[in-house]
């Protein structure tokens, strides 16, 4: 028994070790690092390396705690901002986003299994959520940068949907699996989605505040603070779930309230949370790798690709476009959604469910869910940041790395220490000046330590200790951080800056191009924010006749603080011949409406000119 336990605990702590290693040759070669760590289980499996794992309930333990950790650092890095900015069109992905998927896809497994309805839709909700794991990876660590709002809705959604699948899988096992009649198992499934979501919700809000409360008010040692938080959320998880309601769901919530208000020793339990969800991770794709058997793929691969196909390239687009068209996106911006609509540990962690509940072809589900997920991973996860790039999407970081390091004062004040290196090619390495209300408190330079009047002017690879106001620490990183790229800041912020209170017409007068007597009386930002409808954000270009206006910065209230020119066009972005929205809609059903009514009065204008005369009868 304890050469067993010895052996276990080396093949498991050897397999965590490895995938932390592939992590070097994934972003070398592009690769998700989660579909890695998918194959690495499939190796070390039963068909590879013949570790033998069936236990489809400690697979299903495993990934519930870590799916609740992964869920609950996902909400903890979530800007309230970024949450606001997004939350209408994310939950509506995570709502009715899911139900049409599940739809979609179970339609199709009925065609191609000719399963029963309950199993068909069974699958369809298995596979009908997006993975955080996989998002927030490919989003946050995956080296490209988007449109806030286009990257807050993905991570909003996929931290939130989760919970309706899992909701729906749950409620659809049990319908097939129990005696009750159709009208009183609908019924039962509508009572359990407000208890689920509803008392779900609540749960994770007071959760959240309790868990700040808790630990604000708690004298302990420093590093007993990470354990405790991950301890209630555990505690939160399990009791939300015994009480019948959505724990996930509970958890995210709970995560969303932590990482937004002030909270004791938040920058070593953010540390903490990053390394606990990346464990997280790797432990539930390796345990979910494990428990599957490729040798069984064979029999239902065909298939399974036509529901990945469905999946991939109708279900998800036209959920996502339904969902979207009230919100303004433009067509690039919804088609990208539709693409990063990626599958992952979620879905084979439900496909679990069938199997261990005795559901007929739970088994088979499985199967093709495990199948899905590798297809979703592969043509998905591999080409995110090249679509991103064709649809035009991708917005190259304002300023370049900055090497940080934040250091909690004790209390609740609003200071901070912060810790900078002098970059050589930053704007404190070229020799600008530091600010007063910035001077450093402690320079290091050379492994000697000096003070800031003895140092003199600062060089490259200074080690730099400063005190500073929580809300001029945005300011201190563009002072330390490298410029971006000098050719892609001029494709993005254009070539030289003017100011927004300029006149249109001025601009058209300089540049020679013609405009509306109302066009002429605005001002650059008025026109800007018109032309873009209100939807603002840093990089955002509009034509104004042979030349772009740019946002390049905004202020504190998101109004134009600087307007960026550029006298070189940029290829205009591809216009898809799909996913238009409302306002395309609705401009297409005016000028049809418009046509129309021309054809008809033209048509009434030809048969009145064509109509006989009477003859002029005698008096």
């Amino acid at each position: 028994m304890i050469e067993s336990m010895y052996v276990a605990i080396l093949i498991g702590s050897l397999l965590v070790g490895v995938a932390v290693f592939t992590s070097i040759f994934s972003t070398r070669f592009g690769a998700p690092l989660l579909l890695v760590f998918l194959l690495l289980g499939l190796l070390a499996g039963e068909d590879g390396l013949g570790i033998h794992f069936s236990d489809g309930r400690v697979a299903y333990f495993i990934g519930s705690i870590a799916l609740a950790i992964i869920l609950f650092e996902s909400g903890f890095e979530t800007k309230s901002s970024a949450f606001r900015a997004a939350a209408l069109p994310a939950l509506t992905l995570a709502t009715i986003g899911v139900l049409v998927t599940a739809g979609i896809v179970g339609l199709a497994a009925r065609f191609v299994f000719g399963w029963d309805w309950i199993s068909a839709m069974l699958l369809g909700t298995i596979v009908a959520s997006t993975d955080a794991a996989a998002v927030f990876f490919l989003l946050r660590v995956g080296g490209i940068s988007l449109r806030e709002r286009v990257r807050s809705s993905l991570e909003v959604e996929s931290g939130s949907n989760d919970p309706m699948a899992i909701f729906l899988t749950v409620a659809l096992v049990g319908i097939a699996t129990a005696a009750a009649g159709e009208g009183e198992a609908f019924l039962s499934l509508l009572r359990s989605f407000f208890l689920q979501i509803g008392v779900g919700s609540i749960t994770g809000l007071i959760g959240g505040f309790v868990i700040v409360r808790i630990v604000n008010r708690v004298e302990l040692e420093s590093a007993l603070y990470p354990i405790l938080v991950m301890a209630l959320v555990l505690v939160l998880f399990a009791a939300t779930g015994i009480g019948g309601a959505s724990g996930f769901l509970a958890v995210y919530v709970a995560g969303l309230i932590c990482g937004n208000v002030r909270m004791r020793q938040i920058l070593a339990l953010r540390r903490v949370l990053q390394g606990m969800s990346w464990l997280a991770q790797i432990a539930m794709f390796l345990t979910l790798g494990l428990l599957a058997t490729p040798s069984e793929f064979g029999s239902v691969l065909l298939p399974a690709l036509g529901i990945a196909a469905v999946l991939i390239f109708i279900a998800r687009p036209v959920a996502v476009w339904l969902c979207l068209v009230p919100f303004g996106f433009s067509r690039n911006e919804t088609a990208f959604v539709a693409w990063v609509g990626l599958r992952g540990a979620v879905s084979i962690l439900l496909a679990i469910l069938p199997m261990v509940g005795g559901v007929s072809h739970g088994q088979m589900m499985f199967n093709v869910a495990f199948i899905v997920v590798l297809c979703s991973l592969v043509l998905q996860g591999w080409t995110i940041a090249p679509v991103a790039r064709w649809l035009g999407l991708v917005v190259p970081a304002r300023y370049g790395p900055v090497e940080r390091v934040d250091i909690e004062l004790p209390g609740r004040g609003d200071h901070e220490i912060v810790t900078y290196r002098v970059m050589p090619e930053s704007a404190v390495g070229r020799g600008r000046r530091i600010p007063r209300w910035a001077r450093p408190a402690l320079i290091l330079r050379d492994g000697r330590s000096l003070r800031f009047e003895a140092a003199g002017p600062l060089v490259a690879g200074d080690q730099v200790y400063i005190i500073a106001a929580t809300e001029h620490v945005r300011l201190l990183d563009q002072l330390f951080a490298r410029p971006a790229d000098s050719a892609d800041a001029s494709a993005l912020f254009g070539d030289f800056a003017i100011e927004p209170d300029v006149k249109l017409g001025d601009l058209a007068e300089a540049y020679g191009f013609e405009l509306t007597a109302e066009e002429a009386s605005e001002t650059v930002a008025g026109f800007m924010r018109r032309s873009l409808a209100g939807d603002i954000e840093e990089g955002d270009r509009v034509a104004a006749g042979p030349v772009d206006l740019i946002v390049r910065r905004l202020d504190d209230h998101d109004e134009i603080a600087e307007v960026g020119l550029a006298l070189e066009r940029r290829a205009p972005r591809r216009k898809l011949p799909l996913f238009q929205n409302r306002r395309e809609i609705v401009a297409y059903l005016k000028e049809r409406r418009i046509r129309k009514t021309a054809a008809r009065a033209a048509a009434l204008a030809a048969a009145v000119t064509t109509m006989p005369l009477d003859e002029e009868q005698p008096h």
